[in-house]
């Protein structure tokens, strides 16, 4: 162990004294027991223990000079201790500064009547000299006297004024008489203290008393040691104050120093375990103080009622210090930068006061809750402050000291409290719970400020240390009572609140008002919302009411009664005023309308809205509608007549992809098209009835638009298609004469090569167009999703409206079929004819294309006509002459009755021209609808014909030198081969032999065929440049067609019921048409022969229904006439039978118009009419399409034998037989139909209206 080198501490009895105190120190024991406590007091009192037995060894029972050496030892131990404190400076001094400053001050009082241990050591010889310390009565030599001072205000001379009057009672008899009193007080359960009366438990007071009696004793013996004269049993008393005895005056910090905090709460208890022998202290009964227990104040430091003078000091206390801007050492709450409540100074007052006046620890925490309570209510406090109070409060103390332990179970077990103090704590929370309610109210209702105080310190005081307080008394009711206050405080902000917003935006006269300003009303209530919203994100109730709800509550009815009265006051005066308020504000208004109507729903989802939104706004969509059915021919127009019609390829050098194959005016009719439709779906309209319509009007609008694109697109392209070429050019310069000298010579020259059509690629780009417009309007039906607006329409129309509504338009179909045995115009026995639908107005309704050198001309064109009522139609045949006027072949009519068309079942016609000859008509009728499928329908089907008409006019281009390779001209020329020289020669050379006459071979039946595939090569080359791959395979698709058209001319003539003057062909002719047939199918198909992968037309489309039909032929075309009758009986049998079964529609009988007499296509075929609402999109086109093919390939049909049977003359009989027999199956199905029909619409009544399909 070390050895200490100053003088003083080298005096034998000094070392005596510390080598036993050391015996002790180094006892296992004694470390435990210093580990458990950590408390200085106990090593000072074994020290002085050990100390006072060594130094009464030897001395005589009368001696009493070695107790000042004891005062003196026990100085030096002081002294020591403080120097390692001050060795130990960082871990002491910082958690314990008032530790060192209070061993200096005992250590100081301890020598005050020897000599100066420190003065001795600085000495040259080492001799002491004594010197006697005078007490002092100096207020500056009295801290807390300082400290009183200062929180009463109380000037200093005052205080040394009244430290002079008192000090003769106020000593330390007089100290040492109250404790004593105060003890006996408590042994004997005397009212003059606490009792047992003043606690609710018998166990919490006899639990305080047991730790009373040793803080009793140790404060006892503390001023004994201070003045070992008071221990002697003689009567105390007061004692001059100029005697030099070693009785000194009390001075109320000479015995306290060891009895201050040494924690940052008010006080510690002043407990020493150290057993302690208090014999000696107990008075003589001879000069023992009077006990007096009806002594009306027995003490003379003890207050009469020292709660309530505590509790002034504590106010008085507490206010200075947070007043006092120079205070500097704050006592702090547990968390840092939290509120300073006390300083130290007043700390340690009042530490003293509590620990003189016996006030428990329990009560002392109380008091200063109760000193703060009042401090708030008065508004002396802040919230802030009042928060720092109860965490101070409610901060268990460290653990790991002897008492703190005892005191956190004492404060958490309040039935150890005394009644007082519980009933103090219950009031105090009370009055606390109604002052911060108030400043809760008063500051929540200012909640829709912009930057209203905010309330989190309140709602978090409340919630922690109000509610969950077990002395807490109010209860639910109490807060629900507060709740519903709040709301309807609330409410009444949330009123004024509007009612400012109305001041502000809306004007007072009424003329003023416009939309805007109901717009910027909804804004002004959205942005309060949404920042209340924002404001109480993660607490959105303030004791169970809501902000934001009990504003919504009040501001939306009141802003919904006021958007409906002043939109409808403005509507109501822009009517009178013949203005028209404009769409685009509509639009906004209705926005903001359902935005705040959502938010209305979220939040009263029991109260409706004030008014419908739609309903009052829906004008505005549809003056949209109209604004844009007028100007959308124009902007069809205009971007036709900005669009060059050319491929918009992105890199010159590359061929374009099939994206670019289009031109920008289809680009910008569908992007007008998406903008209008996306305008009315940004609305996000809420009426799924009224957007149904919308949408509905918004496809017609489409539907006509492309009617006029395709209308404009198909002039030009006629143009382009029809124009002269140069030879044409030079024939129409030339004279009668001189063209039929022409022709002379082209006969005799037999000039067979045909130039390719030299195509614009700008034709080709306007298909590519009509192309791309069935793929955009197919995607913009998905988007608008058609089904779904007709299964709300449905839904929302009663069923009799929906039986008993009239059409008023009805949509006739004609197709132009075909024409027989037409009058021959030309000069080559032939004629160019082509068809002219008009009304009997003599309007051009329709026109068909030109089939050149032919008197039995297939046109298979179809036109959509559209009437209210009967409507005559008049069909004129003409002969297209190159130069000079057109001549008329022959014309017929045909009345168009919506009567006779009730049944919607389609029906063919032959209708006898005036001439010579007759024209094949197939029509059909259904109702224009006001349907949205119809519209998207009707607008796909028009671009279905503009597409197939433009895609036919490509082809008859080509198909004049199709008919002329494929022609008995072409046959009869490759089995009867030209006469030349050498042939000649052989005849005459008889000495050789003859080869036997033979057919074409192989090669040859090939070669025959090549100028022809070198034909379509060359054209196909100049549109793979320009058409994209799907008008490619359309084109060919079309023209393959044409092929099998004409191979089926070259073998059987058309179906008729007269004979035909046309010839069989022969087995070797016929096996000729069928190889060609085989190698026009290879060149159409077009497949790799080195990846196998197909790139001319799909294998399914080739094989269509006709190539079948032409393929079996070969089984029937040299069968006897019979075999034949009986084979087309059983057919016809067989099928009737069928359609009997299925109930199959058959086309009505013929006799509404007049027919030709015999005519065996004069009934109708069982054929399905081509509805619009059959091709509303490309889905439903190409699955009718396929349905189509399918049914073809399952129902075989005679018609092929038929138009053999028209090549025997010795059939004749059967023909016309067959063909009554057909007209009557017909007429027998048609009023069937309309029996069945009939009975649907309602019993046979027909209520004037057209059934629906």
């Amino acid at each position: 162990m070390g050895r200490e080198k100053r003088q003083e501490y080298q005096d034998a009895a000094v070392k005596r004294s510390f080598a036993a105190y050391l015996n002790v120190f180094i006892e296992p024991g004694f470390k435990k027991r210093m580990e458990k406590d950590r408390r200085v007091e106990d090593l000072v009192l074994i020290f002085y223990s050990n100390a006072t037995k060594v130094l009464q060894v030897g001395k005589a029972p009368g001696d009493d000079s070695w107790k000042l050496m004891v005062d003196r030892h026990v100085a030096l131990f002081l002294r020591l201790l403080g120097l390692v404190l001050k060795d130990q400076e960082k871990e002491w001094s910082r958690d314990r500064p008032e530790l060192t400053s209070r061993l200096a001050t005992l250590e100081s009082k301890l020598l005050a009547h020897d000599e100066d241990l420190a003065a001795g050591s600085n000495s040259a010889n080492g001799t002491m000299i004594e010197v006697i310390a005078p007490l002092s009565y100096e207020i500056k030599d009295m801290p807390l006297v300082q400290v009183v001072g200062k929180v009463f205000s109380v000037d200093p001379t005052q205080l040394q004024s009244d430290v002079n009057t008192s000090k003769s009672t106020w000593t330390e008899e007089a100290a040492l008489d109250d404790l004593k009193k105060y003890q006996r007080f408590l042994n004997v359960n005397s009212k003059k203290v606490l009792n047992s009366d003043d606690f609710d438990l018998e166990e919490a007071y006899d639990l305080w008393k047991k730790a009373e009696t040793p803080d009793l004793s140790q404060m006892i013996l503390t001023i004994v040691q201070s003045n070992p004269q008071l221990a002697k049993g003689t009567k105390l008393g007061h004692q001059p104050s100029g005697s030099t005895s070693s009785v000194r005056p009390y001075r109320s910090d000479s015995y306290s120093a060891l009895g201050s905090t040494q924690e940052n709460k008010l006080d510690s208890s002043y407990v020493i375990d150290q057993p302690v022998d208090m014999s000696s202290m107990s008075p003589s009964s001879e000069n023992q103080t009077p006990f007096f227990e009806n002594e009306e104040h027995p003490f003379v430091f003890i207050p009469a009622d020292a709660r309530a003078v505590y509790k002034a000091v504590l106010s008085h206390a507490l206010s200075s210090d947070l007043q006092d801007d120079a205070s500097q050492d704050f006592q702090e709450g547990p968390n840092p930068g939290s509120v300073k409540l006390l300083s130290q100074q007043s700390t340690e007052l009042l530490n003293e006061l509590c620990l003189r006046w016996r006030i428990p620890f329990f009560s002392r925490l109380i008091l200063f809750l109760d000193v703060c309570r009042d401090k708030f209510v008065d508004r002396a406090i802040s919230v802030e402050t009042l928060l720092a109070a109860f965490e101070y409060v409610k901060t268990p103390l460290p653990e790991g000291k002897k008492d703190n332990a005892a005191r956190n179970l004492m404060l958490q077990d309040r039935s150890k409290w005394t009644i007082s103090d519980i009933a103090l704590n219950q009031q105090i929370l009370s009055t606390l719970n109604d002052a911060l309610l108030r400043d809760l109210y008063s500051i929540a209702t200012r909640c829709y400020e912009p930057k209203p105080p905010s309330i989190g310190l309140l709602i978090f005081f409340l919630e922690t240390y109000i509610f969950p307080d077990p002395s807490f008394t109010k209860t639910s009711r109490d807060l629900d009572a507060f709740s519903g206050q709040l709301r309807e405080g609330l409410r009444e902000q949330a009123q004024a609140n509007y009612q400012n917003f109305t001041n502000k935006n809306i004007p007072r006269d009424s003329q003023e008002w416009e939309f805007y300003n109901v717009i910027e009303l909804g804004k002004s209530i959205m942005n309060l919302g949404q920042r209340i919203q924002k404001r109480y994100r993660k607490n959105p109730e303030i004791l169970g009411a809501n902000p934001l709800t009990e504003l919504l509550s009040v501001v939306l009815p009141l802003f919904a009664e006021d958007a409906r009265e002043i939109v409808a006051h403005i509507l109501e005066t822009a009517k009178a005023k013949g203005e028209e308020v404009p769409v685009e504000d509509g639009f906004e208004l209705y926005k903001e309308l359902v935005g705040i109507r959502q938010i209305h729903g979220d939040a009263l989802p029991n109260v409706p809205f004030a008014f419908s939104i739609e309903d009052l706004l829906a004008g505005f969509v549809w003056r949209w509608i109209q604004l844009t059915e007028e100007n959308v021919d124009k902007w069809v127009e205009g971007a036709v007549r900005q669009d060059e019609f050319k491929v918009r390829a992105a890199i010159s050098d590359q061929a374009p992809t099939d994206q670019e194959r289009h031109s920008v005016s289809v680009i910008d009719i569908f992007t007008s098209f998406n903008e209008t439709i996306n305008r009315i779906v940004q609305l996000n309209w809420d009426n799924d009835l009224q957007y149904a319509k919308f949408m509905t009007a918004l496809a017609k609008i489409v539907g006509n638009a492309l009617a006029h694109y395709c209308d404009l697109i198909e002039q030009k392209f006629v143009r382009e298609m029809d124009r002269l070429t140069p030879e044409q050019e030079l024939t129409g310069s030339q004279t009668r004469q001189e063209r039929w000298m022409q022709m002379a010579k082209d006969a005799w020259s037999n000039k067979e090569k045909i130039e390719p059509f030299q195509f614009f690629p700008e034709s080709f780009v306007k298909l590519n167009n009509i192309e791309f417009s069935m793929r955009q309007l197919d995607r913009l039906e998905k988007e608008v999703n058609v089904d779904a607006c007709v299964d709300v329409i449905t839904r929302n129309t009663p069923p009799l409206m929906i039986r008993q509504r009239k059409t008023a338009n009805y949509v006739f179909t004609i197709k132009i079929v075909e024409a027989e045995d037409l009058k021959a115009c030309d000069i080559n026995g032939l004629s160019d004819p082509y068809v002219v639908l008009g009304d009997e107005y003599q309007k051009r309704l329709a026109k068909t294309r030109i089939i050149h050198a032919n008197l039995n001309p297939r046109w298979d064109e179809t036109v959509d006509i559209t009437t209210q009522g009967p409507l005559n139609i008049v069909a004129t045949v003409w002969d297209w002459d190159q130069l000079g006027e057109h001549d008329c072949v022959g014309r017929t009519s045909i009345k168009l009755d919506p009567s006779h068309f009730g049944d919607f079942m389609p029906r063919e016609y032959w209708l006898d021209l005036d001439t010579q000859g007759r024209l094949l008509l197939r029509v059909s009728m259904e109702g224009e609808r006001d349907d949205i499928q119809f519209y998207f329908g009707k607008a796909f089907r028009t671009l279905k014909r503009t597409e197939r008409d433009m895609t036919r006019t490509i082809t008859d281009k080509l198909s004049a030198y199709i008919n002329h390779c494929l022609s008995r001209r072409a046959l009869k020329g490759l089995i009867n081969k030209p006469l030349t020289m050498a042939s000649v020669s052989s005849y005459f050379n008889r000495n050789k032999p003859q080869q036997p006459a033979g057919g074409p071979t192989q090669g040859e039946i090939a070669d025959a065929l090549k100028s022809l595939f070198t034909y379509f090569d060359d054209n196909f080359a100049i549109m793979n440049q320009t058409l994209t791959k799907e008008a490619m395979i359309m084109v060919m698709a079309r023209l393959w067609k044409e092929v099998l058209v004409t191979v089926e001319s070259l073998v059987v003539p058309p179906l008729s019921d007269k004979p035909s003057q046309q010839k069989p062909l022969s087995q070797q002719e016929l096996d000729i048409v069928f190889r060609w047939l085989d190698l026009l199918y290879d060149f159409f198909h077009a497949v790799d022969e080195e990846t196998g992968q197909e790139e001319g037309v799909p294998m399914d489309v080739l094989r269509s229904p006709k190539y079948f039909d032409i393929k079996t032929m070969n089984f029937f075309y040299f069968e006897p006439t019979d075999s034949l009758i009986r084979e087309s009986e059983r057919m016809a049998s067989v099928s009737a039978t069928r359609q009997q079964n299925t109930n199959n529609r058959l086309s009505a009988p013929a006799g509404l118009v007049s027919l030709g007499a015999g005519s065996l296509l004069g009934a109708p075929r069982s054929r399905k009419t081509k509805s619009i609402m059959l091709s509303r999109n490309l889905g439903t086109m190409r699955k009718v399409k396929e349905e189509k093919r399918k049914e073809a390939q399952a129902e075989p049909s005679d018609d092929m034998i038929l138009r053999i049977l028209r090549m025997r003359p010795e059939a004749q009989r059967y023909l016309r037989d067959r063909s009554r027999q057909k007209e009557r199956l017909a007429a027998a199905a048609a009023a069937e139909m309309i029996v069945k029909q009939s009975l649907m619409a309602g019993g046979g009544r027909m209520a004037g209206s057209l059934p629906r399909r």
